[in-house]
């Protein structure tokens, strides 16, 4: 996708500063970095987005902005892709983890009366909060990982062939120039 295309999607600058639930960053927002759409800052933010995606904390979105910020990385980007953890995905995606931790950590995976509430949660936070952590850190830094890399290579990519039709055109231009004459 280039590079227009893409700022289309993303909020301006002006639009996240201006809403007034934000006021207490503000001073965090006017920073002209968070808002710059390179390949450094584009990859960054892909890593951190799919990282805290797989958090299994609340507020995920928070942790993604303050890390986006702190890094000087783009901010809608990671913020946005925190939501490849969404309602709807979040059981299976955190079931997977959970799934997975306990087979690194070679436990026994147990398979107790489900019921989707916070005291079913809270009460075997125990049994399951570790290999879910494990999981979900492992997924977290592959799925970051595997993003930030095939940002930087679909955006490395993309330059080449912009610099490729760029010379294809330089061509033409010389030859029908050099023709006119």
């Amino acid at each position: 996708m280039r590079k227009t295309k893409l700022k289309r999607y993303l909020p301006s600058p002006q639009d996240v500063r201006t809403n007034k639930a934000l006021r207490p960053v503000e001073h965090l927002l006017a920073r002209s970095e968070i808002w710059h759409l390179n390949r450094r800052s584009a990859a960054g933010a892909v890593f951190i987005g799919l990282f805290c995606a797989f958090i299994p904390l609340p507020m995920q979105m928070i942790m993604a902005a303050s890390l986006a910020v702190a890094t000087r990385c783009n901010l809608p980007i990671a913020v946005g892709l925190v939501w490849v953890s969404n309602p709807i995905t979040i059981a299976p995606l955190f079931y997977f983890t959970y799934q997975l931790g306990a087979w690194l950590l070679n436990l026994q995976i147990s398979q107790p009366n489900i019921a989707v509430s916070f005291g079913w949660l809270w009460e075997n936070l125990a049994t399951i909060g570790y290999p879910l952590l494990v999981g979900s850190l492992l997924c977290g830094w592959v799925a970051g990982v595997s993003g930030f890399v095939l940002t930087r290579v679909l955006w490395r990519l993309q330059t080449i062939k912009r610099w490729r039709e760029r010379r294809a055109r330089g061509r033409t231009n010389e030859k029908s120039s050099s023709q006119g004459d």
